[in-house]
């Protein structure tokens, strides 16, 4: 089956910024994720092709049904590939549907349906499975953070310059793994996020909207 040509093409119009299809006449399709994702509209497709690689695709759904917006963006997921169920310290990126609630990044908004939070030196997001924190952001000076920062992680990173937060562990259940995210990458495996290139990732944040997950699949 010929793969659509991966096109992520930001339009301002007078309903904001949107994610165009690629091309218009794209057909109506029957994704892998179709029947778990209830009545979602916005979905980030993650498909592993082995070790630490996968492929992305985008896909919206309308009245006609599923179509993509993108396909076969390059992805980096964790350097132990992906696993069934995330696990503290254990960097492999776990398979699932999940929500996508808000953004952040070092840089400004880059606007978008999601809400955006620019994070600096005092933003963490915590790993420590001993505190009410736990995966969680939270702002703090080091020295004066109520959890271990040794566990967790500080946001001002070059592969933080965009983001996206991935509901994994909503429960914040400690042991069952914290901090994944859809970021910037730097070229190589993550610790268990999703990573690609942070000028299609703009795209994408500016393209979601509330409501929107991610579906991850080996």
């Amino acid at each position: 089956m010929r793969r659509l040509l991966a096109l992520l093409c930001a339009a301002v119009c007078a309903a904001g910024v949107t994610l165009e299809l690629a091309p218009r006449s794209a057909a109506v399709v029957n994704p892998w994720f179709a029947s778990s994702v209830g009545s979602a509209s916005q979905v980030v497709s993650v498909v592993g092709v082995g070790g630490s690689d996968a492929k992305m695709d985008v896909y919206q759904r309308n009245a006609a049904g599923w179509q993509a917006v993108a396909a076969g963006i390059p992805t980096h997921v964790g350097s132990a590939g992906m696993t069934q169920k995330a696990k503290s310290e254990y960097p492999a990126t776990p398979m699932g549907v999940f929500t996508l609630p808000f953004a952040f990044g070092t840089a400004p908004n880059p606007g978008g349906g999601l809400k955006y939070v620019q994070v600096g030196p005092n933003h963490w997001w915590s790993g420590d499975d001993h505190s009410p924190t736990f995966n969680t952001m939270q702002v703090c000076q080091k020295a004066q953070c109520p959890f271990d920062t040794s566990a967790s992680e500080n946001l001002d990173i070059p592969q933080y310059k965009h983001a996206v937060v991935m509901g994994v562990n909503p429960n914040r259940t400690p042991g069952d793994g914290a901090a994944f995210f859809f970021h910037t990458t730097d070229g190589g495996p993550t610790a268990g996020c999703v990573a690609i290139d942070d000028a299609t990732l703009v795209k994408i944040i500016q393209w979601l909207k509330p409501g929107a997950l991610i579906a991850i699949a080996q």
